[in-house]
């Protein structure tokens, strides 16, 4: 069975695909969303299809056990959170510019997952560790303006919610300082606020993308106390990932959720170790017509873009894991969303206009699925919560996501969505808190 999509070579070299034009921006059509359409005009204003362009925040690597980061930027075009808006308001919309927010905020995104009461009074004392490499000089203060204009409670150094570290723990050794990892940062951050706004946010800064720099980097988080880590980076696996797993990622008690990947079909690590909670994404859309008030599918852009899934060459099929298409583990477990044409407002200032911007990638679905882990409550001393969805798979506490698909392979539920569990979505998308404790 196919454990990486054939375009992708097997070494971490070449960790992420780009299509065409490396680098540079990749158009997106969405087919019509269910609630659009003449029945839906409002003011004489029809709801629109969003039609976004975006790059790449990170660069592919050119060496191998070197990742990259899943954050997508928009740089163009009519949002869904833009043309809902202004269909609401009966009139045309507009596309995007850094004034203003253009993608999902807090409210929507709580809304959208059933987390709004929980996100109200659960999380104080909990600290969610974002891991990622490179250092963002702005990113505290970046993390204020976003927090700011959402009402959020102030999260800084000095009333101590907000703490930054090298690998090695550091305060003050720090590494360089990327452009595109910063905005990484800033989406991780953002998004992690905007599910558990009153959780300590624990940034921890690797000197390098490589994986053994970022594994230090989670080995360090948990040191440091945090319970909820997440991970927006990945690449190909390799032969080293079983021994990464074991140095790196087995942490009992600890939920450490890892992005599936943004290539389409197709394996990648940390995302395929046994022992965190691998998160597919989604392309939310608001619905009048729905009692969820929302519906997802598939996020799939085109053969090269759109959410990992697939079956590990390398790591075994962790005992909660029962499908029978993969007898390795099989990605995803569940997902959140992560398609940029429906994504998330994000703030951020390191290298770029200042200003607001809209992102997606499974770089953010990861941190949502973290923040949710941390409104659930502490993990049991001795799980690995990546099987906590598992026990509640099939009831209401997950939203399954039955359209759409990632790509092509010969086992249909490993890359389309089907009732029940998928590769592309896993179970499917928070529905309050209830699939995550344990």
């Amino acid at each position: 069975m196919r454990t990486s999509s054939p375009q992708r070579p097997s070494s971490r070299g070449s960790l992420r695909r780009v299509g065409a034009a490396a680098f540079g921006t990749a158009a997106l059509v969405l087919a019509a969303f269910g609630n659009a359409g003449a029945a839906d005009a409002q003011a004489g204003v029809a709801k629109v299809t969003p039609h976004v362009s975006w790059t790449r925040a990170c660069a592919t690597p050119t060496k191998a056990d070197v990742a990259a980061c899943n954050a997508k930027r928009v740089t163009s075009g009519v949002t869904e959170y833009l043309a809902e808006k202004a269909y609401a308001k009966g009139v045309t919309p507009k596309a995007a510019d850094a004034s203003t927010p253009s993608g999902f905020g807090p409210t929507d995104l709580q809304a959208a997952y059933g987390l709004t009461s929980a996100a109200a009074s659960n999380g104080a004392g909990e600290t969610i560790a974002i891991v990622d490499a490179y250092n963002d000089p702005n990113a505290e203060a970046d993390l204020a303006t976003y927090r700011s204009y959402y009402g959020l409670s102030a999260c800084t150094t000095a009333n101590g919610c907000f703490k930054k570290v090298g690998q090695t723990g550091s305060t003050t050794s720090l590494p360089s300082s990327d452009t595109g990892w910063s905005e990484e940062i800033s989406l991780d951050l953002d998004m992690a606020s905007a599910i558990c706004p009153k959780c300590n946010i624990l940034l921890v800064e690797a000197t390098s993308a490589t994986m053994a720099n970022l594994g230090k980097s989670v080995n360090e988080a948990v040191t440091l106390g945090a319970k909820y880590v997440s991970n927006s980076y990945g690449g190909s696996e390799s032969s080293s990932d079983t021994t990464y797993d074991t140095s790196y990622f087995k942490h009992a008690g600890v939920a450490i959720t890892v992005s599936a990947g943004d290539s389409g079909y197709g394996a990648e690590y940390p995302a395929a170790s046994q022992y965190v909670t691998s998160v597919g994404g989604t392309a939310l859309t608001k619905a009048t017509s729905t009692t969820r008030g929302w519906t997802e599918a598939v996020w799939k852009t085109s053969s090269t873009e759109g959410t990992g899934s697939g079956c590990s060459a390398y790591d075994a099929k962790p005992s909660w894991q029962t499908d029978t298409g993969c007898t390795k583990r099989t990605i995803s477990d569940v997902s959140a969303v992560a398609d940029p044409a429906t994504g998330v407002s994000v703030y951020d200032s390191y290298g770029i206009t200042a200003g607001w911007y809209t992102f997606g990638g499974t770089s953010a679905s990861s941190p949502i699925i973290a923040g949710v882990y941390a409104l659930a409550g502490t993990p049991s001393s001795s799980s690995y919560p990546a099987k906590f969805p598992y026990t509640a798979a099939g009831t209401s506490a997950l939203n399954d996501v039955t359209s759409g698909n990632n790509g092509t392979c010969t086992t249909s539920y490993l890359c389309t969505a089907t009732s029940g569990y998928d590769g592309p979505t896993g179970w499917g998308t928070p529905e309050g808190v209830a699939a995550f404790t344990g």
